[in-house]
């Protein structure tokens, strides 16, 4: 992040075209669930075209904000915000259209949560969790299989005698991509247990160890006893 980004009020940082980007991404939402219709085939087409417009702009503002250089904390904040009201609440609209199960949403958003509380344990660690290979393959099958999933219907295949059922190729896109979320979960919890192997070691190196911090915090609990006598003594010295 630049010095100047750092500087400046975050009510600027959120007019920038990056974050304008995020922000429509975030708006489009309402209009995917609108149009998610189990009777309309034109409906369900048009709540896919709003999906994917919405999920393929992550790579213009993410494009953007590097170009310019205008990668900002509010930036840092919406960008996987969006990323992820987009995609659960789409399944959680998808599940009350009874197009996806609902015990397969909630391992989805489970995943999501956990290694997002993850990844931000290690944020305020000084510890940075870069998307593995897995996760991005994931996130991969699950945009697609949400997109079949909203298209829902059965159509030919064009100069192909089949007929292609959508709802059938998300379902097992999700399953693939449910396969994908738990092994990079455990990538993710990989990565975590390395970096903090690696600053426990540059901190033992410095000197500082968990019996150093033990040390230390047993030392000041011990003067804020003895002032806590000290100040107890000057006070019963004083009494008439």
């Amino acid at each position: 992040m630049n010095t100047s980004n750092k500087l400046r009020p975050l009510r600027d940082e959120i007019t920038d075209l990056p974050n304008l980007i995020t922000l429509l991404r975030i708006g489009l939402i309402p209009f995917v669930l609108v149009w998610i219709d189990n009777y309309s085939p034109g409906a369900s087409a048009l709540a896919c075209v709003f999906f994917m417009v919405a999920a393929a702009s992550d790579a213009l503002d993410g494009y953007l904000a590097r170009r310019l250089g205008l990668v900002t904390v509010v930036g840092m904040f919406l960008d996987p915000l969006a990323d992820k009201l987009i995609v659960l609440s789409t399944l959680v609209a998808l599940v009350a259209e009874d197009r996806v199960p609902v015990w397969l949403v909630v391992v989805l958003m489970t995943r999501e949560l956990a290694v997002t509380g993850l990844r931000a344990i290690a944020s305020q660690q000084g510890l940075i969790i870069a998307a593995g290979r897995g996760g991005k393959m994931k996130t991969a099958f699950q945009l697609v299989g949400i997109g079949f999933l909203l298209i829902h219907f059965r159509y030919p295949i064009l100069f192909f005698d089949y007929v292609l059922d959508f709802r059938a190729v998300g379902i097992y896109l999700l399953y693939l991509s449910l396969i994908m979320s738990v092994l990079s979960a455990l990538e993710y919890i990989r990565f975590f247990v390395e970096a903090a192997a690696r600053q426990a070691k540059e901190l033992e190196e410095q000197g500082i160890t968990r019996a150093a911090l033990k040390e230390q915090a047993r030392l000041r609990r011990e003067k804020l006893r003895a002032l806590k006598k000290r100040r107890l003594g000057v006070l019963r010295r004083r009494r008439p």
